[in-house]
Protein backbone atom coordinates (compact mmCIF):
# COMPACT_ATOMS: atom_id res chain seq x y z
CA UNK A 1 0.00 0.00 0.00
CA UNK A 2 1.31 3.48 -0.84
CA UNK A 3 -1.04 5.24 1.59
CA UNK A 4 -2.53 3.71 4.73
CA UNK A 5 -4.81 5.88 6.87
CA UNK A 6 -5.92 4.24 10.13
CA UNK A 7 -8.50 5.64 12.60
CA UNK A 8 -7.52 9.21 11.78
CA UNK A 9 -9.13 12.09 13.68
CA UNK A 10 -8.61 15.85 13.80
CA UNK A 11 -10.43 18.34 16.02
CA UNK A 12 -10.56 22.12 15.86
CA UNK A 13 -11.68 22.95 19.38
CA UNK A 14 -14.99 21.17 19.87
CA UNK A 15 -15.51 20.61 16.14
CA UNK A 16 -14.52 17.23 14.67
CA UNK A 17 -13.10 18.03 11.25
CA UNK A 18 -12.09 14.40 10.64
CA UNK A 19 -13.73 11.66 12.68
CA UNK A 20 -11.97 8.27 12.92
CA UNK A 21 -11.53 7.56 9.19
CA UNK A 22 -9.58 4.72 7.59
CA UNK A 23 -8.69 3.93 3.97
CA UNK A 24 -5.83 2.70 1.80
CA UNK A 25 -4.55 3.66 -1.66
CA UNK A 26 -2.48 1.24 -3.75
CA UNK A 27 0.38 2.02 -6.10
CA UNK A 28 -0.90 2.80 -9.58
CA UNK A 29 -4.34 3.81 -8.29
CA UNK A 30 -5.96 7.16 -9.08
CA UNK A 31 -8.46 7.80 -6.30
CA UNK A 32 -10.93 10.68 -6.24
CA UNK A 33 -11.42 12.15 -2.76
CA UNK A 34 -14.79 13.90 -2.79
CA UNK A 35 -16.95 15.81 -0.35
CA UNK A 36 -18.77 19.12 0.11
CA UNK A 37 -16.96 22.19 1.42
CA UNK A 38 -16.02 21.70 5.06
CA UNK A 39 -16.30 17.89 4.87
CA UNK A 40 -12.67 17.29 5.89
CA UNK A 41 -10.99 16.67 2.49
CA UNK A 42 -8.26 19.30 2.68
CA UNK A 43 -7.65 18.61 6.38
CA UNK A 44 -7.11 14.91 5.61
CA UNK A 45 -4.76 15.72 2.74
CA UNK A 46 -2.75 18.10 4.92
CA UNK A 47 -2.37 15.38 7.56
CA UNK A 48 -1.21 12.83 4.97
CA UNK A 49 1.40 15.28 3.71
CA UNK A 50 2.53 16.16 7.24
CA UNK A 51 1.45 19.80 7.15
CA UNK A 52 -1.08 19.18 9.92
CA UNK A 53 -0.79 16.83 12.90
CA UNK A 54 -3.66 14.54 13.83
CA UNK A 55 -5.27 14.22 17.24
CA UNK A 56 -5.31 10.45 16.92
CA UNK A 57 -4.75 7.68 14.41
CA UNK A 58 -1.88 6.80 12.11
CA UNK A 59 -0.79 7.48 8.53
CA UNK A 60 1.81 5.55 6.54
CA UNK A 61 3.22 6.68 3.20
CA UNK A 62 5.25 4.05 1.32
CA UNK A 63 5.65 2.12 4.57
CA UNK A 64 6.90 5.12 6.58
CA UNK A 65 4.87 6.59 9.47
CA UNK A 66 4.12 10.28 8.97
CA UNK A 67 4.10 10.77 12.76
CA UNK A 68 7.50 9.12 13.29
CA UNK A 69 9.38 10.49 10.25
CA UNK A 70 7.55 13.38 8.60
CA UNK A 71 10.66 14.57 6.69
CA UNK A 72 11.18 11.22 5.00
CA UNK A 73 7.49 10.90 4.05
CA UNK A 74 7.54 14.37 2.50
CA UNK A 75 10.31 13.15 0.18
CA UNK A 76 7.87 10.51 -1.08
CA UNK A 77 5.01 12.96 -1.67
CA UNK A 78 4.29 15.61 -4.28
CA UNK A 79 1.66 18.00 -2.94
CA UNK A 80 -0.44 20.58 -4.77
CA UNK A 81 -2.56 22.39 -2.14
CA UNK A 82 -5.80 24.10 -3.03
CA UNK A 83 -4.36 27.54 -2.25
CA UNK A 84 -1.20 26.79 -4.33
CA UNK A 85 1.18 29.29 -2.66
CA UNK A 86 3.87 30.54 -5.05
CA UNK A 87 6.66 33.13 -5.01
CA UNK A 88 5.14 35.54 -7.51
CA UNK A 89 8.31 37.60 -8.09
CA UNK A 90 10.26 34.57 -9.33
CA UNK A 91 10.49 33.38 -12.92
CA UNK A 92 9.14 29.87 -13.57
CA UNK A 93 12.55 28.19 -13.96
CA UNK A 94 13.88 30.13 -11.00
CA UNK A 95 11.04 28.94 -8.78
CA UNK A 96 11.33 25.32 -9.91
CA UNK A 97 15.10 25.46 -9.32
CA UNK A 98 14.40 26.69 -5.77
CA UNK A 99 11.96 23.82 -5.11
CA UNK A 100 14.39 21.30 -6.61
CA UNK A 101 17.06 22.59 -4.24
CA UNK A 102 14.79 21.99 -1.23
CA UNK A 103 14.51 18.33 -2.27
CA UNK A 104 18.21 18.01 -3.22
CA UNK A 105 17.23 16.99 -6.75
CA UNK A 106 20.09 15.79 -8.96
CA UNK A 107 20.31 16.86 -12.61
CA UNK A 108 18.23 19.90 -11.67
CA UNK A 109 18.14 21.57 -15.08
CA UNK A 110 17.12 18.37 -16.83
CA UNK A 111 14.31 17.75 -14.33
CA UNK A 112 13.08 21.34 -14.66
CA UNK A 113 12.81 21.05 -18.44
CA UNK A 114 11.07 17.66 -18.12
CA UNK A 115 8.33 18.93 -15.79
CA UNK A 116 7.88 22.15 -17.80
CA UNK A 117 7.22 20.04 -20.87
CA UNK A 118 5.04 17.56 -18.96
CA UNK A 119 2.59 20.13 -17.56
CA UNK A 120 2.54 22.37 -20.65
CA UNK A 121 4.43 25.46 -19.45
CA UNK A 122 6.77 25.79 -22.43
CA UNK A 123 5.03 28.82 -23.97
CA UNK A 124 5.02 30.78 -20.69
CA UNK A 125 8.38 29.75 -19.31
CA UNK A 126 10.09 33.16 -19.65
CA UNK A 127 7.48 34.97 -17.54
CA UNK A 128 7.42 35.79 -13.87
CA UNK A 129 4.82 33.83 -11.91
CA UNK A 130 2.95 37.09 -11.18
CA UNK A 131 2.39 37.52 -14.93
CA UNK A 132 0.67 34.15 -15.34
CA UNK A 133 -3.05 33.42 -15.48
CA UNK A 134 -4.55 31.36 -12.67
CA UNK A 135 -4.54 28.29 -14.89
CA UNK A 136 -0.82 28.57 -15.63
CA UNK A 137 -0.05 29.24 -11.96
CA UNK A 138 -1.81 25.96 -11.25
CA UNK A 139 0.52 24.27 -13.73
CA UNK A 140 3.53 25.76 -11.95
CA UNK A 141 2.23 24.27 -8.70
CA UNK A 142 1.83 20.87 -10.37
CA UNK A 143 5.35 21.10 -11.83
CA UNK A 144 6.72 21.88 -8.37
CA UNK A 145 4.89 18.85 -6.95
CA UNK A 146 6.54 16.64 -9.61
CA UNK A 147 10.08 18.07 -9.60
CA UNK A 148 11.50 15.45 -7.17
CA UNK A 149 9.74 12.52 -8.92
CA UNK A 150 7.62 11.49 -5.90
CA UNK A 151 5.96 8.09 -5.56
CA UNK A 152 2.73 9.64 -4.23
CA UNK A 153 0.83 12.67 -5.53
CA UNK A 154 -1.69 14.53 -3.36
CA UNK A 155 -3.61 17.00 -5.52
CA UNK A 156 -6.20 19.30 -3.97
CA UNK A 157 -8.40 20.72 -6.76
CA UNK A 158 -5.66 20.39 -9.44
CA UNK A 159 -7.76 21.83 -12.28
CA UNK A 160 -9.06 24.83 -10.37
CA UNK A 161 -9.08 27.92 -12.58
CA UNK A 162 -8.27 26.08 -15.81
CA UNK A 163 -10.25 26.54 -19.02
CA UNK A 164 -11.87 23.45 -20.65
CA UNK A 165 -8.91 22.76 -22.95
CA UNK A 166 -6.43 23.07 -20.08
CA UNK A 167 -8.56 20.75 -17.93
CA UNK A 168 -8.38 18.07 -20.63
CA UNK A 169 -4.61 18.49 -20.87
CA UNK A 170 -4.07 18.22 -17.09
CA UNK A 171 -6.46 15.23 -16.99
CA UNK A 172 -4.24 13.52 -19.52
CA UNK A 173 -1.14 14.32 -17.45
CA UNK A 174 -2.74 12.87 -14.30
CA UNK A 175 -3.83 9.69 -16.11
CA UNK A 176 -0.32 9.17 -17.49
CA UNK A 177 1.26 9.79 -14.09
CA UNK A 178 -1.16 7.33 -12.51
CA UNK A 179 0.45 4.43 -14.38
CA UNK A 180 3.54 4.67 -12.17
CA UNK A 181 2.45 6.75 -9.18
CA UNK A 182 -0.20 6.72 -6.48
CA UNK A 183 -2.57 9.67 -6.89
CA UNK A 184 -5.14 10.97 -4.42
CA UNK A 185 -6.94 14.05 -5.68
CA UNK A 186 -9.99 16.09 -4.79
CA UNK A 187 -12.36 17.82 -7.17
CA UNK A 188 -15.84 19.30 -7.23
CA UNK A 189 -16.19 18.43 -10.94
CA UNK A 190 -17.91 15.05 -11.10
CA UNK A 191 -17.24 14.57 -14.83
CA UNK A 192 -13.54 15.01 -14.12
CA UNK A 193 -13.61 12.29 -11.47
CA UNK A 194 -15.52 9.94 -13.77
CA UNK A 195 -12.98 10.56 -16.54
CA UNK A 196 -9.87 9.97 -14.42
CA UNK A 197 -10.58 7.76 -11.42
CA UNK A 198 -10.80 4.04 -10.90
CA UNK A 199 -12.05 4.47 -7.35
CA UNK A 200 -13.85 7.10 -5.30
CA UNK A 201 -13.85 7.96 -1.60
CA UNK A 202 -16.62 10.31 -0.42
CA UNK A 203 -16.30 12.09 2.92
CA UNK A 204 -19.11 13.99 4.64
CA UNK A 205 -19.01 15.78 8.00
CA UNK A 206 -15.64 14.23 8.75
CA UNK A 207 -16.68 10.63 8.07
CA UNK A 208 -16.26 8.38 5.04
CA UNK A 209 -19.68 7.58 3.57
CA UNK A 210 -18.50 5.71 0.44
CA UNK A 211 -15.33 3.96 -0.69
CA UNK A 212 -15.63 1.80 -3.79
CA UNK A 213 -14.64 1.23 -7.39
CA UNK A 214 -16.32 3.85 -9.57
CA UNK A 215 -18.18 1.26 -11.63
CA UNK A 216 -19.73 -0.24 -8.49
CA UNK A 217 -20.85 3.17 -7.26
CA UNK A 218 -22.36 3.98 -10.64
CA UNK A 219 -24.52 0.88 -10.42
CA UNK A 220 -26.16 2.66 -7.51
CA UNK A 221 -26.68 1.67 -3.92
CA UNK A 222 -29.56 -0.52 -5.09
CA UNK A 223 -28.29 -1.24 -8.59
CA UNK A 224 -30.25 1.64 -10.09
CA UNK A 225 -30.14 2.26 -13.85
CA UNK A 226 -32.06 4.64 -16.10
CA UNK A 227 -33.46 3.61 -19.48
CA UNK A 228 -34.42 6.54 -21.71
CA UNK A 229 -36.72 5.84 -24.66
CA UNK A 230 -38.15 8.05 -27.41
CA UNK A 231 -41.08 6.89 -29.57
CA UNK A 232 -42.11 8.22 -32.96
CA UNK A 233 -45.79 8.06 -31.97
CA UNK A 234 -47.52 9.11 -28.78
CA UNK A 235 -47.43 6.41 -26.10
CA UNK A 236 -49.63 5.97 -23.04
CA UNK A 237 -47.51 6.58 -19.92
CA UNK A 238 -49.64 4.21 -17.82
CA UNK A 239 -48.75 1.34 -20.14
CA UNK A 240 -45.04 1.97 -19.53
CA UNK A 241 -45.38 2.39 -15.77
CA UNK A 242 -47.02 -1.05 -15.49
CA UNK A 243 -44.02 -2.84 -17.03
CA UNK A 244 -42.30 -5.41 -14.83
CA UNK A 245 -39.15 -4.07 -13.12
CA UNK A 246 -40.21 -0.41 -13.60
CA UNK A 247 -39.45 1.37 -10.30
CA UNK A 248 -40.40 4.84 -11.47
CA UNK A 249 -41.41 6.51 -14.74
CA UNK A 250 -40.44 10.08 -15.61
CA UNK A 251 -42.42 11.69 -18.43
CA UNK A 252 -40.47 14.13 -20.59
CA UNK A 253 -43.32 14.50 -23.10
CA UNK A 254 -45.82 12.23 -24.88
CA UNK A 255 -43.00 10.68 -26.91
CA UNK A 256 -40.06 10.56 -24.47
CA UNK A 257 -39.76 8.73 -21.13
CA UNK A 258 -37.11 7.75 -18.59
CA UNK A 259 -37.57 4.53 -16.64
CA UNK A 260 -35.78 3.88 -13.35
CA UNK A 261 -35.05 0.18 -12.92
CA UNK A 262 -32.81 -2.41 -11.29
CA UNK A 263 -33.04 -4.60 -14.39
CA UNK A 264 -32.32 -2.54 -17.53
CA UNK A 265 -32.06 -5.57 -19.83
CA UNK A 266 -35.57 -6.69 -18.89
CA UNK A 267 -36.92 -3.17 -19.52
CA UNK A 268 -35.28 -2.99 -22.95
CA UNK A 269 -36.80 -6.33 -23.97
CA UNK A 270 -40.25 -5.24 -22.76
CA UNK A 271 -39.98 -1.96 -24.67
CA UNK A 272 -39.15 -3.82 -27.87
CA UNK A 273 -42.12 -6.14 -27.35
CA UNK A 274 -44.39 -3.18 -26.55
CA UNK A 275 -43.26 -1.54 -29.78
CA UNK A 276 -44.21 -4.63 -31.79
CA UNK A 277 -47.52 -5.27 -30.01
CA UNK A 278 -48.75 -1.69 -30.33
CA UNK A 279 -47.28 -0.83 -33.74
CA UNK A 280 -45.18 2.08 -32.47
CA UNK A 281 -41.63 2.91 -33.55
CA UNK A 282 -38.72 3.44 -31.16
CA UNK A 283 -36.50 6.31 -32.34
CA UNK A 284 -33.87 5.89 -29.61
CA UNK A 285 -33.26 3.88 -26.44
CA UNK A 286 -30.34 4.43 -24.03
CA UNK A 287 -29.38 2.91 -20.70
CA UNK A 288 -27.43 4.96 -18.18
CA UNK A 289 -25.89 3.96 -14.87
CA UNK A 290 -26.52 5.85 -11.68
CA UNK A 291 -24.67 9.15 -12.11
CA UNK A 292 -21.84 10.02 -9.71
CA UNK A 293 -23.37 13.45 -9.15
CA UNK A 294 -26.59 11.83 -7.92
CA UNK A 295 -24.65 9.47 -5.65
CA UNK A 296 -22.72 12.43 -4.23
CA UNK A 297 -25.93 14.37 -3.54
CA UNK A 298 -27.65 11.43 -1.86
CA UNK A 299 -24.68 10.72 0.43
CA UNK A 300 -23.83 14.29 1.42
CA UNK A 301 -27.20 15.95 1.94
Amino acid sequence: MSIIVSNLSKNYGLQKAVNNISFTVNKGEIVGFLGPNGAGKSTTMKMITGYLTSNSGNIEVCGISVVEDVVQTKRKIGYLPESNPLYSDMYIREYLSFVAGVYNVKNTQQKIEEVIQLVGLSNEVNKKISQLSKGYKQRVGLAAALIHDPEVLILDEPTSGLDPNQILEIRDVIKRLGKNKTILFSSHIMQEVEAICDRVIIINKGQIVADDILNNLQKGKAGVHYVSVEFKEKVNAEMLSKMNECNHLSVQNEHTYTIETNHPESIRKQLMQLSLDNDVSIISMNSEKYQLEEIFKSLTK
